[in-house]
C-alpha cells in the first residue's frame, strides 16, 4: 500500500494524542495525579493539539476534504465512521473534565466520573482507528489479531512518555507511576510489535491469483496479458512495494527511535532531579514519535492489497 504522509501523520499523532488523554483523565479521576494547572495546561494542550493536528491531517488525503462531513452518515456500517464520530464525541467530556482541572482546580469527585467518561471515549476512539484496518479483508497483513492491539499499545506507550515528561517538569511527587507506566507500556508495544513482524513475516500467503479469480480449482493461474500498459491509481495506491532490506533497516530505525530511546530516556529521568529529568523524558517522547512515523510508514508499504493479484502478483 502506498504510505500516503497526511495518513501516517494521523495515526501517529492521534494516537499519541489519544493516549494521553486516555492516562491522563483516568488517573486524574483516581485521584492518582494532582489537579495542578501547570501541568492540566501542558499535558491536555498538548493532547488536543495531537488530537487535533491529527485529525486535520487525515482529510488531507480525500480528493475533496471539504466533504469529510459526510463520512459521519455511515455510523452503523463503517468503521471511518465510527471513529470519526468516536473522535468528536470525545472532545466533549474531555474538554470538560480539562475544564475542571485547569479552571477550578477539580479532578476527583463528582469531576472522575467525566474523567472516566473522557478516557473511555478516547479509548473508544483509539479502538475504532484500529478497526479501520482490521476490518479489510482485502489486506491480508491487516486483517488479523495483530493491528488493533499493536495500535493500542503504541498510543499507550506514546501518550504514557508524555504524561511522564509532563508530571516531572510539573508535578514531580506523583511522577513516579507515570515513569512506570511509561516504562511497561514502552516494552510491552516493543516486544509486540517485534513479535507480530515475526509472525506476520512466517505466515504463508493467504490469497492467490486463483482465489482472486475463481479458477484455482483448475490449476494454477497466472497473468497472460496486463490489463494496462502503463502503471494506473491502482498501481500506485495498492501496489506499492519497499524492498526486503530497506524494510529490514527501517525496522531497526524505529525500534530505536519508537521504543529503545525512550526507554532508557525515561530510565535515566528516575535517576535526575526533576527539571533534567522532565528533559529526558519529553526528548523521549519526541523520539517516539519520530519513530512511530517510521514505523507507521512500514504498516502501510509491506501491506499488500488484493487487487495487486489482477496485475500480475502471484500471492499476497
Amino acid at each position: 500500500m502506498h504510505p500516503a504522509l497526511s495518513v501516517i501523520v494521523f495515526t501517529t499523532a492521534s494516537g499519541a494524542g489519544y493516549g494521553l488523554l486516555f492516562l491522563l483523565s483516568l488517573l486524574g479521576a483516581f485521584g492518582l495525579l494532582p489537579a495542578d494547572t501547570a501541568l492540566g495546561l501542558a499535558a491536555f494542550g498538548v493532547a488536543f493539539a495531537l488530537v487535533t493536528g491529527g485529525l486535520v491531517a487525515s482529510t488531507l488525503h480525500l480528493g475533496h476534504p471539504e466533504r469529510a462531513w459526510r463520512a459521519l452518515s455511515q455510523w452503523r456500517s463503517s468503521w471511518l465512521s465510527k471513529e470519526g464520530v468516536a473522535a468528536l464525541v470525545a472532545y466533549l467530556p474531555a474538554a470538560l473534565y480539562a475544564f475542571g482541572w485547569i479552571a477550578l482546580g477539580r479532578n476527583v469527585g463528582l469531576w472522575s466520573l467525566v474523567g472516566l467518561l473522557a478516557a473511555l471515549a478516547a479509548a473508544a476512539t483509539v479502538y475504532c482507528t484500529g478497526m479501520i484496518y482490521a476490518s479489510l479483508r482485502t489486506v491480508p497483513r491487516w486483517h488479523g489479531p495483530w493491528t488493533v492491539p499493536n495500535y493500542a499499545l503504541l498510543a499507550l506507550a506514546s501518550g504514557a512518555v508524555w504524561l511522564a515528561g509532563f508530571t516531572l517538569a510539573f508535578a514531580p511527587d506523583a511522577a513516579t507511576l507515570p515513569l512506570l507506566l511509561a516504562l511497561a507500556a514502552t516494552a510491552a508495544a516493543a516486544i509486540l510489535r517485534w513479535h507480530s513482524w515475526r509472525v506476520l513475516d512466517a505466515a504463508p500467503a493467504s490469497r492467490t491469483a486463483g482465489d482472486a479469480t475463481g479458477l484455482g480449482g483448475l490449476g494454477r493461474v497466472r497473468l497472460l496479458e496486463p490489463p494496462h500498459t502503463e502503471a494506473n491509481y491502482l498501481l500506485r495506491e495498492m501496489g506499492f512495494k519497499v524492498a526486503r532490506r530497506h524494510a529490514a533497516k527501517l525496522r531497526r530505525v524505529a525500534l530505536l527511535l519508537a521504543f529503545a530511546c525512550p526507554f532508557v530516556l525515561v530510565l535515566l529521568a528516575f535517576l535526575t532531579p526533576a527539571p533534567f529529568g522532565a528533559a529526558l523524558a519529553l526528548a523521549g517522547a519526541l523520539a517516539a514519535m519520530a519513530g512511530l512515523l517510521v514505523e507507521r510508514w512500514l504498516f502501510f508499504a509491506e501491506a499488500k492489497h488484493t487487487v495487486t493479484l489482477y496485475y500480475g502478483a502471484s500471492a499476497v
